[in-house]
């Protein structure tokens, strides 16, 4: 379990290196969508991390979940901006409350130990 847990937060941390060392620019216009897009994808990883600390991980449900959910938010931001309202912002919520609650249950299964 700890070999899986070490893996991903390597593969995060150097995710996020990569990221910030590429010379790729994106339009302004994808912000929003590229934003609610990452933030679903980071609930998926702490669930994933979750759920391996709880050992019941399943390599099916992450990577479904992790796809799915990014694919709805940015769906929301695109249909709310085509409504004029602004949809990305449910996601924003409901995905920033479940990273904070995946977070806090990891930190106290870390803390227990």
């Amino acid at each position: 379990m700890w070999l899986g847990l070490w893996l991903a937060l390597i593969s995060l941390a150097a995710g996020v290196a990569m990221g910030l060392n590429l010379p790729l620019v994106l339009p302004q216009a994808y912000a929003k969508y590229m934003s609610v897009a990452a933030l679903a994808a980071l609930d998926s990883v702490f669930g994933g991390i979750r759920a391996a600390m709880e050992e019941h991980f399943d390599n099916t449900i992450f990577i479904t979940g992790f796809f799915s959910n990014a694919l709805l938010a940015a769906g929301l931001a695109y249909f709310g901006e085509r409504l004029g309202m602004d949809l990305y912002l449910a996601a924003v919520v409901a995905f920033g409350v479940r990273l904070f609650q995946n977070l806090a249950i990891i930190r106290r299964h870390l803390l227990k130990k």
